[in-house]
């Protein structure tokens, strides 16, 4: 069911085609949205420089100018606006390379009208969860850490959605997902949405520091309570007062320090190393594992109770291979990244360089593919990075894609073939099975330069 923010929103729609112009306009405002239709592209860009529309649907051939062009002019107004091409079956290309330059997807024409309501429904709720996101990443993250979350794959939009949700509370959070899948990205923005948000956001990486120093690192200790303790040290649960601890890999943590985390967890209060003044804390905790936390308490390998007490609300993350939806705005993002660090004018991939990327299982997920990007702009000599740039001496995981027309006329071929075969020649019956005419079926045959006779078997002696 929509929500109320998603009925009042103003939808603008763009067609020279009167009659489909009127249908779609008389579908949409049917399901609780306030519409404007104009048939030509100057009057769509008139409408969006006065009014703040939440979505559009252009079509892609205007009479006065393309659609993308119109949408590309509709993005230098409202730059957050998505916009939903309409196109006819023969233009597929040119919809796919509207989507390449921004579109948020496109409908082929003629369309059913629940599809097209569908598909306005999923871009507004996208477009309120990017807004949402946005939002949280503001000038309070430390701007060595301000990076983008991409989320065209559902996947990535349900985490990110119980990330927002659970950000209202103040529950503790686990966040189980492989290395390099951006664990300490969500846990950001859990703690950029919550009400902590200007407080402090602390992290510890339980797996690289050694076991000797975690307790006082987290604690903090006072002047001589060990070999080496000078001075005062104020710990990371301490400098964490009033914001959120993330306990990164918290799997590496050992037994014995896990006990002490518990009583933190469940008191909020500890004594440094050597003080006998307790020190209250009011923190949020998110603790993360690339490890099956629950099999690691099988194994006795962590504490079940602190398991519980960590494991309130779980968001588990997707592998890169799980989400390849993202990769190709992942990659463009690395690569703007990069191509400034190394003042290099390097404009994109190539479609296959894409393709290889797309292939490709990811072990390391996102960090690898981030690295892998900032490899390739380094290594390129052109403006473009091409497949044997990218993944060099890595064989692509299955069989290259084909391009469509190529795929559709090998399926198209196999198919015909068969059923002429299945038919003995029979083109009324093969007609018949297939839902065709027989008169586009022998144009199809006749395509194919397949004659009828050829699979007619001979006849009984």
């Amino acid at each position: 069911m929509m929500s109320t923010d998603m009925e009042n929103s103003k939808i603008l729609v763009v067609d020279d085609d009167k009659n489909i112009l009127k249908v779609i306009k008389m579908r949409v405002e049917a399901a609780g949205f306030s519409i404007a239709a104009v048939e030509q592209a100057e009057a769509a860009i008139k409408a969006a420089a006065e009014t703040a529309f939440d979505l559009a649907l252009v079509d892609l051939k205007l009479a006065d100018q393309s659609g993308i062009d119109l949408m590309e002019k509709l993005h230098r107004i409202n730059p957050e606006m998505p916009i939903i091409i309409l196109t006819a079956f023969g233009t597929i290309d040119s919809a796919v390379q509207a989507m390449q330059k921004g579109a948020f997807s496109y409908l082929t024409k003629p369309f059913d009208y629940h599809d097209l309501l569908n598909q306005i429904d999923n871009s507004l709720e996208n477009s309120r969860l990017l807004k949402k996101i946005n939002r949280f990443q503001d000038a309070e993250i430390n701007r060595s850490h301000r990076q983008q979350i991409i989320c065209n794959s559902e996947r990535m939009k349900t985490v990110l959605r119980q990330a927002v949700q659970a950000a209202q509370s103040d529950s503790n959070i686990y966040i189980e997902g492989k290395s390099g899948t951006g664990k300490e990205l969500v846990a950001r923005l859990v703690h950029t949405a919550s009400p902590r948000k200007n407080k402090p956001f602390v992290v510890i990486n339980c797996a690289a520091i050694p076991e000797n120093l975690l307790e006082s690192e987290l604690f903090g200790y006072e002047k001589g309570a060990f070999t080496g303790a000078a001075n005062n040290k104020e710990g990371l649960l301490t400098k964490a007062n009033g914001g959120t601890f993330f306990l990164d890999e918290i799997s590496e943590m050992p037994l014995a320090m896990q006990v002490k985390l518990l009583r933190v967890i469940q008191e909020r209060e500890f004594y440094p190393l050597g003080s006998r003044k307790i020190v209250k804390v009011d923190i949020r905790i998110i603790a993360s594992s690339n490890r099956d936390l629950k099999s690691e308490v099988e194994k006795g390998n962590f504490r079940e109770d602190l398991f519980y007490r960590i494991h309130v609300i779980q968001i588990d993350l997707p592998s890169l291979r799980d989400r390849k939806k993202d990769i190709p705005q992942l990659a463009k993002f690395f690569l703007k990244q990069f191509s400034e660090k190394a003042n290099k004018a390097v404009k994109g991939f190539a479609p296959l360089a894409i393709q290889k990327l797309m292939l490709y299982d990811w072990p390391g997920n996102v960090r690898e593919l981030k690295n892998e990007v900032e490899r390739a702009v380094v290594m390129t000599t052109r403006d473009l990075i091409t497949e044997d740039i990218v993944l060099p001496g890595q064989a692509a995981e299955g069989e290259m894609l084909k391009p469509l027309k190529q795929a559709k006329e090998e399926f198209e071929r196999d198919y015909l073939e068969r059923l002429i075969e299945l038919t003995s020649g029979n083109v009324s019956r093969a007609a018949e099975l297939s839902g065709k005419y027989r008169a586009d079926l022998y144009e199809l045959l006749k395509k194919y330069e397949m004659d009828p006779a050829d699979f007619r078997k001979p006849a009984a002696s």
